[in-house]
């Protein structure tokens, strides 16, 4: 196995594409002080907010290793650590909607997210693509046989929900590790799914005088939802023509689409926990990673970016159709 991960760690540096997204990553972190100070002195923010972004920077020098690691480690750890991510973000949602007192539900629900991630560790994508509706002809029948029928579509449609965000949607990303190009898809997903969070919040400080969405999250704007299309939009393009380099996908317009799509729907993503916290009245879905919140907090736009842009590589390129398949049922 070491010989199998140290293959892995060779065979991401010697890419090209894989090693300039370590190298921006890493400068990214490097200069983040630099910016909070900047940002600090031409009063764009407060003493206040510059503290809590030194203590989500603090954050992210523990979480970038722990994320990015599993996925330069091959693709059965990239597969292994979405799978703990999925559990553990939907530990975090069974307790703030109360939906883990549904004993028999929430195991359900566990054994569908540990289904899904053996089909995509099995890289057997037909299975994959029959589990939600399995999954959901199971949950169906087991909130039969709960205490009374009262509140039946409530726990049902909690049950329905989890399994296709921390099943389905984050098994899509997993599936990228199926791909011979997976780690720079995965590790260009990761890195921009999580700076265009940066970047809303640099243009709506910078910028935002109109409120995009005031009930559900009155910190946002649309001068910061728009700049971070654009940024992140241009910075998908030029490291994807890296990553995608020699397939059909490294065309500028899909590039630009699927830059512009990530940008849109990690946001919407972000406002879809949004409301979903203030349908529960929480601040925070957990306090997991200080600065954050919990681990949903920090991952709610990976959630659906996932699928949208598996499909869309998918019906462009194919996502992992000269890998082998069924590596553990040997179909």
């Amino acid at each position: 196995m070491f010989i199998a991960i140290q293959q892995s760690f060779s065979q991401a540096l010697s890419t090209p594409a894989t090693r300039g997204l370590i190298i921006f990553v890493a400068t990214l972190m490097l200069a983040a002080p630099l910016v909070f100070e900047l940002l600090t002195i031409s009063k764009k923010i407060s003493r206040e907010l510059r503290k809590e972004m030194y203590l989500r920077y603090a954050s992210w020098l523990v979480l970038v290793p722990l994320l990015m690691l599993p996925i330069l480690a091959g693709r059965q750890f990239a597969i292994a650590s979405i799978l703990l991510i999925a559990l553990l973000c939907y530990r975090e949602f069974a307790r703030a909607t109360g939906f883990f007192r549904k004993r028999a539900l929430s195991v359900t629900v566990v054994l569908s997210i540990l289904a899904t991630f053996y089909a995509c560790a099995d890289h057997w994508y037909g299975f994959f693509v029959a589990l939600p509706s399995l999954c959901v002809a199971l949950i169906v029948i087991v909130a039969l046989f709960g205490k009374s029928p009262n509140g039946y579509i409530q726990r049902v449609g909690l049950a329905f929900v989890s399994i296709l965000m921390f099943a389905t949607c984050l098994g899509h990303y997993a599936y990228f590790a199926n791909d011979a190009r997976f780690q720079g898809i995965m590790l260009l997903v990761l890195l921009c799914v999580e700076i265009n969070d940066v970047f809303a919040f640099a243009c709506g400080k910078a910028l935002g005088k109109h409120k995009l969405c005031p009930t559900i999250s009155p910190n946002k704007t649309t001068e910061g939802f728009v700049g971070a299309v654009f940024l992140t939009t241009t910075l998908f393009y030029l490291v994807g023509q890296h990553v995608f380099a020699g397939t059909p996908a490294d065309s500028p317009v899909h590039l630009l689409v699927m830059g512009a799509l990530l940008s849109i729907i990690g946001q919407v993503g972000d406002l879809v926990m949004s409301s979903i916290k203030r349908d529960l009245n929480l601040k925070d879905m957990g306090q997991s990673i200080p600065g954050h919140g919990g681990l949903l907090d920090r991952f709610d736009s990976l959630i659906f970016v996932g699928p949208v842009l598996f499909h869309y590589l998918g019906y462009v390129v194919g996502v992992g159709l000269d890998q082998p398949t069924r590596l553990f049922t040997g179909g």
